[in-house]
């Protein structure tokens, strides 16, 4: 719950912001009114690269990939016995 009170928190400030843009004459009012969609523009660019940077630096885990291998087989084992054909091709 305190995640939503954040975003909502972070959205009406970037809202009084933007409407604050609006009355006073400090950008012209073309600039203002596309603030918006250079903001959804701009988390997009920042989504895209912390997807990147996440696919980048992947951790591997051994010790996991070893302790799957050994799942797959008891499965197969469990599978094998209670008559389910398993066999791989």
């Amino acid at each position: 719950m305190k995640h939503i009170f954040k975003i909502t928190s972070v959205l009406a400030a970037i809202s009084a912001i933007w409407i604050g843009l609006l009355q006073t004459s400090l950008l012209p009012p073309n600039y203002t009114w596309l603030l918006p969609i250079y903001l959804v523009v701009a988390l997009g660019c920042y989504g895209l690269f912390m997807v990147g940077i996440g696919l980048m630096f992947f951790p591997t885990c051994p010790q996991e990939a070893v302790l799957l291998q050994q799942d797959i087989v008891e499965a197969k084992e469990f599978l094998s016995k209670n008559g389910v054909d398993v066999a791989s091709d």
